[in-house]
């Protein structure tokens, strides 16, 4: 809750029990990085283990029959325990307060979290809490929250109860309920032997400076607990980043849905992995609300009947789910390949989508026939002996036509089939094509939502194979095993000329390796170039890294601009390019790096004089 404490707002968490408020706990350490900005609106507490008087507005004085509260860092001491509170970044930071909580005899954290998803994240937060009772013993209870912010994160739950390094209570990590109540019972008496054979952590305790306690006249225990079944440690089940895409991103697509209030979505369905790993987003997200339904969920069951705007509606099959809410278009052009149309036609049939199939290419004549009409010139393709700039604008028509018309379409099919609302337009560009701004800035990337855009291309591909065996969806073996290609360049006998990796020139596994070391190793290019001259020392010589490097940062920093119009993506990834919320730089770089590169340069020539040398010893 933010609290207004002497003119300064803090981020507290209000403790109370029966209509009492016990403490007001504001939060001592702020996250100020990656998604979040909390010093923007928020001051952390600076005062450690003390407190002062929080005068309660007369409307809670009224409720609560109280005029003061104790407000600031203090524990709280029960009739049989104390309790200490963590609030979400304390615990990922170097010095968090449950260290002198418990050695101050703190038997109890409880931590009310927001962390959001991002792939492979849940070892980490599971290491946290268990290291936090492993060295100090007791027990932390760890509440996150759920579902969508409203931007482009999703909590993700994963609750847990943990008592001297071990779980005993794991909630899930995915789910559509919008609350989850998690117990376990277990004996403090534990904590206590447990922390009694530690000595080192028995003479720090002993130095340690006693926290305010603010006492409380009540009791967790009781005397008849005596039979109670104690719970059992155990094992944490981790989801395989493959399953974590399936349940994640679908969950937050759900939230979008019901709370943007729209009738469904509209993909524009190429045939390749990236539109076809949201095409199963979609289909998962319906098994989810069809498990949901089933278990009895019933704030679910009522959002899907206003969405699908039929007040007895019940779901019960995901597929026929999808044919109400997902709508598919597959948009040919003169340079779209049979092979192509047909595995998107046959992907939808599988996850039951209605798709639609047109041909743009009366629209791209229209346009590009309004800049001859007025220049005078008519631009190539470089396979007809146009130039590079006639060849990239050309394609450029094709893809931003395509957005033109995926729009038009999402607020008008359902009304030309006689259905309430509009649709939602997805986008599907990878977290990787938007680093390197491998895409058209205004076309099919741009959409309402995209789904994938924190995700690599790596990871897509591994979704999509556990879509193909968990979902029985057949049609992504073809998907999987074809060449990504963006069809905008004429055919060569029929068959796909160009392929994403030939354009891009490198390797979506190579960009995946860039976008972390610029990202999470704060590497430049001179920076990233000294690290890939260990990692692919075995598969590069120096000069073949300073090229990789130099072309990946020349492209990078040209098409920097487009990340400023991105869609808004399920956050996924630690080196996500979203320039709105996570990784904020300029947009105009001197796209030369003439330093960096100079750099480069010469320590590839110091190089390859020393194995020359080396060489000629031999």
């Amino acid at each position: 809750m933010p609290v207004m404490h002497r003119n300064v707002r803090y981020n507290c968490r209000v403790i109370f029990l029966n209509r009492r408020i016990l403490l007001i706990r504001p939060k001592m350490a702020l996250a100020n990085e990656g998604n979040y900005r909390e010093l923007r609106w928020f001051t952390p507490w600076s005062r450690s283990r003390q407190t002062e008087e929080y005068f309660l507005p007369r409307m809670i004085q009224e409720l609560t029959k109280q005029e003061t509260v104790p407000f600031g860092d203090a524990v709280l001491a029960t009739l049989d325990t104390c309790i200490g509170s963590e609030v979400c970044e304390e615990l990922w930071t170097p010095r968090s307060p449950h260290v002198d909580m418990g050695l101050d005899g703190v038997e109890i954290f409880t931590n009310a979290s927001g962390s959001h998803h991002v792939l492979r994240k849940a070892h980490a937060r599971v290491d946290l809490v268990t290291m936090a009772t492993t060295k100090n013993g007791g027990i932390y209870l760890l509440a996150n929250q759920k579902g969508c912010d409203g931007d482009r994160l999703y909590y993700d739950g994963c609750a847990m109860i943990a008592m001297n390094g071990s779980i005993f209570a794991q909630g899930s990590q995915f789910s559509l309920d919008d609350v989850e109540v998690l117990t376990a019972t277990l004996d403090l008496e534990d904590v206590r032997s447990y922390r009694a054979e530690i000595s080192s952590r028995n003479l720090e305790a002993s130095k340690v400076s006693p926290y305010p306690r603010v006492k409380v006249d009540f009791a967790l225990s009781c005397h008849e607990d005596l039979l109670e079944p104690l719970s059992e440690p155990v094992e944490w089940k981790y989801h395989s980043p493959a399953e974590e895409i399936s349940l994640g991103p679908a969950c937050w697509l759900w939230d979008f849905l019901r709370r943007s209030q729209q009738a469904g979505f509209l993909l524009p369905l190429s045939g390749g992995v990236d539109s076809a790993a949201t095409a199963c987003l979609v289909y998962s997200m319906c098994r989810q609300v069809c498990e949901a339904v089933k278990d009895g969920n019933r704030e679910v069951l009522a959002d899907v009947r206003t969405i699908v705007d039929q007040p007895s509606y019940t779901p019960q099959d995901p597929r026929e789910l999808c044919g109400r809410i997902l709508t598919t278009c597959y948009m040919a052009g003169e340079n779209s390949s049979r092979e192509t149309c047909d595995r998107a036609k046959e992907l939808a049939q599988q996850v039951g989508s209605h798709h639609l199939g047109l041909n743009i290419d009366p629209a791209v004549k229209a346009v590009v026939g309004i800049f001859s009409l007025v220049t005078g010139k008519s631009p190539l393709f470089a396979a007809h002996g146009g130039s590079s700039r006639e060849n990239l604008a050309l394609q450029n028509v094709q893809a931003r036509v395509r957005m033109v018309v995926a729009y038009l379409f999402a607020q008008l099919s359902l009304w030309s089939r006689g259905a309430r609302g509009g649709l939602l337009v997805l986008g599907s560009a990878n977290v990787d094509e938007s680093l390197l701004g491998y895409l058209t800035k205004y076309d099919c990337s741009s959409a309402d939502i995209n789904p994938i855009g924190g995700i690599s291309k790596t990871d897509l591909k591994d979704f999509v194979q556990f879509c193909m065996e968990s979902f029985q969806l057949p049609a992504l073996q073809s998907i999987l095993v074809a060449p990504p290609t963006a069809e905008l360049e004429p055919l060569a006998s029929g068959q796909v000329s160009q392929t994403d990796e030939e354009d891009m020139g490198m390797t979506y596994a190579e960009l995946s390796v860039y976008g972390r070391l610029r990202k999470l190793a704060k590497t430049g290019p001179y920076g990233m170039f000294c690290k890939l001259l260990v990692m692919w020392r075995d598969v590069c010589t120096p000069r073949q890294v300073a090229d990789k490097v130099k072309r990946f940062f020349s492209k990078y920093s040209i098409n920097r601009h487009k990340m400023t119009t991105l869609t808004p993506a399920y956050h996924a990834e630690s080196y996500s390019p979203d320039d709105n919320r996570f990784d904020l730089r300029p947009f105009l770089y001197n796209t030369r790096w003439p330093w960096q590169f100079r750099c480069i340069d010469k320590q590839v020539l110091q190089l390859e004089r020393r194995q020359q040398d080396l060489e000629g010893v031999d």
